[in-house]
Formats: structure tokens, sequence, C-alpha cells
């Protein structure tokens, strides 16, 4: 049954493959779901789901392909709750009957009790045999048999297509903007390693090479260690169309100023544009020229660009006036694109993340940017696919 409920997650494209499907088989062949549709639930959601942004279709697919499976079961179990209702209080035992009783293991118990569940069709109260209360009979409730399984007060298989209705995943899809924790677990992903400092680690190969060459004789190589080398320039709009987003902005900053794996990590503002300068605070004091920023930072930093690139045309495109905030001759002339463009050439890697959808960038000055830089939606999947374009490269999002 689990193998069309697999093609019901590639559906809803849930990735999984070859792989998750030969671990759920394994995991069901152990028992590990203890044989119940909960247990197949957790079972199957911990191997088919590798990322948060998968869970809520992950629930989507259970909820399309397992509801009214459990209908049947429900049924049963509200039959011998109504079987056990009232319980008679049991008798005492012999000492030779609490022997007899003693000798069944678990197994044994499993199998009379499938057995009894498809015989028995009515309430029994005070017997040895069937499902019931009160009596000697391994079943049931209020009876007693030490080595028996207790039946009643119990939830049964209820709970995972409750979970999966009430899809308490949804604010983990991927088209919904990030919260602080899943900025900073995107953000683990950019990596960039470089062998740094005096030569303390084993290099196994060279190792194995120079002593080959050495006629069998040991000779250890060591190499500097590996370290994180992930420099990044962040730069981002405030003020204006952006004031909605401030709060995103904000979690995105400190994300990336916790984030452990991130060297070294320059700040600045603008706002709408770029003329020559940026800022340190939001508040537009102390400029720092543009030049001077590229100069401190090298091309292998990682640029990332945040705003809604949304202005005025002429912001982008004129000069002169537009240009107000530089404060350096002849550069107060030039063109915003022609900074936007200075800035990107300068450096390896550059993406622009904007809050805004992208029905939004269409037409305007989102698009004379994108152009510049790779652009993707501020969202859980495009923080990951800037992440990746960062890491490895790739085609610009036009």
């Amino acid at each position: 049954m689990f193998v069309p409920f697999l093609f019901e997650l590639r559906a809803r494209k849930v990735k999984i493959g070859a792989q998750e499907a030969m671990s759920l088989a394994r995991a069901l062949a152990l028992g590990l779901h203890d044989s119940s549709l909960d247990g197949f639930y957790h079972v199957a959601r911990a191997v088919c789901v590798h990322r948060e942004g998968d869970l809520d279709a992950f629930d989507q697919a259970f909820l399309s392909h397992f509801r009214g499976i459990e209908t049947a079961s429900v049924q049963l179990l509200d039959e011998l709750e109504e079987w056990l209702k009232d319980a008679r209080d049991r008798r005492e035992l012999t000492p030779e009957e609490l022997a007899l009783i003693q000798s069944l293991d678990m197994e044994e118990l499993r199998r009379l009790f499938e057995e009894r569940q498809r015989e028995q069709k009515e309430r029994h109260d005070g017997g040895n045999r069937w499902i019931g209360t009160g009596g000697t009979s391994p079943f049931g409730a209020n009876g007693a048999h030490p080595s028996g399984l207790r039946v009643g007060k119990m939830g049964g298989g209820r709970s995972a297509m409750g979970i999966a209705d009430a899809r308490r995943y949804k604010p983990y899809r991927s088209d919904l903007v990030l919260d602080v924790r899943q900025i900073e677990v995107a953000l683990r992903k950019l990596r960039a390693f470089a062998r740094e400092g005096d030569a303390l680690e084993l290099d196994l190969d060279e190792t194995i090479s120079e002593t080959a060459k050495n006629a069998g004789e040991l000779e250890i190589v060591l190499r500097p260690p590996k370290r994180s080398n992930v420099r990044v320039l962040l730069l981002m709009d405030v003020g204006g169309s952006m004031d909605p987003h401030a709060h995103l902005v904000s979690q995105l900053f400190s994300a990336a100023k916790r984030a452990s794996n991130i060297r070294e990590l320059k700040t600045y503002y603008f706002h709408n544009c770029i003329y020559g300068n940026l800022y340190e605070t939001e508040r537009f004091v102390d400029p720092v020229r543009v030049r001077d920023v590229l100069d401190a930072c090298h091309a292998e930093y990682k640029l990332v660009m945040v705003g809604d690139a949304a202005m005025h045309p002429g912001e982008l495109l004129g000069g002169g006036d537009w240009a107000y905030y530089s404060k350096h001759p002849g550069e107060s002339s030039m063109q915003g694109i022609r900074w936007m463009q200075l800035i990107a050439d300068h450096f390896r890697k550059s993406v622009w993340l904007n809050p805004d959808p992208p029905q939004y960038w269409k037409g305007g000055t989102a698009e004379a940017l994108a152009q510049v830089f790779p652009m993707f939606q501020l969202t859980l999947d495009g923080l990951g696919q800037a992440i990746a374009h960062l890491s490895r490269g790739g085609a610009r999002r036009r």
C-alpha cells in the first residue's frame, strides 16, 4: 500500500526515490511503525521528508492517500470500548490459576487476540476466553491475568489523520517568508573552505604516496587544516517602500551576524539606489565611499543585495540631481545603474534578495536590476537557491 503513497508524495514535489522507498520498506519490516497508522505516519515522515518546506506537502499527501482507511479501525475501537464499558470487578484467583495463565508469551497473546477479534460478536463479562471485563481472559479490562493484553482506554489510530488534517506545518511552506531560525539553517549551507595556518593535519593520501616512494618506510605528510573562508558583503535597502519589509530584513541581518560559518561579515545601508556612497547605519550618517568598500573587499567576497528594487526610473537610469547622495567630484553625474554594475562586476558571486513576489519584477527598475544581479525572492526556496548560486554558481534568474 505504501508504494502508491510514495507516488502521491512525488506528485506533490516531495523529493523521494529508490533510497527512501527501500529505507521505508526496511523500517516496516523491522516493525518500527508498531503496526499502526500512527506509527507509519511518523516513520514515513522521518524517512521521506528531508527539508522543512516539504512537511506540509507530506501531510497533504498522507491525508489524501489514507483518508477513509482508518474508518474501519475507528469503528472497531468504538465497538471494543462499548464492550468494555462499566467493567465488572474481577474475582480472586487461586495460585494454580495464576500459574496457568502466566504461561503465554507476547507473540502467542497477539495471535490469540487477533483470532478473538475475528470471532467475537458481543460483549462478555467474567469469562476466560473472550475480550471482556472482570474475568481471567488475557484480553480486556478489570480482569486478572498478569501476562495479558489490556484493552480499553486507549487512543488507537486516530491521531495520525488528525495531525495530517491539522496541517500544523503550513508555516514551513516554501512560498512563505522566513524566520530567523530558517534563515540560519539556510545560511549554514554557504560554505567555502581554505587551508590556513600551521601544518598540523595528517594528509593521508600524500602520506601513503610518499611512503610508497620511500620503499615502504613511513613518511608522514602534514598539511594546514581547513577553515571556513566565507566572507560576505551585505548591502541593505532601507526606508520608503522597504518599510513593510523592515522586520524581515532585520531577521536576515540577525541570522547573518550569528552564522558561525561566516568568517567575516561587512554590512552597509543604502536607499533605493547607490550613488557613490554607502552608510554604516540606517540613519544615513557617516557615509563610506563605494570605492573604499570595494578596495576593502576582494572579489571572493559573496555580495548579497537586499531590497525590493522598486524606485522611480530616474533614480536608477538618471544622474545629476538623482545622485544627491554622492559627495565626491566627478561621481555625482554617474547613473545609478552604472554604480550597480560597477559593484556587481567587482565580485565573482553576487545575488539580490527581493522580498516582493516575482510578478512585481517585470517591466520596472526591478527587471533592470535583475539583468545586473541574479535575483531571488526572499523566501525559503528563494534563499536556498541564492545560497546554492553563491556556493556553486548557476544561471542568473531573469
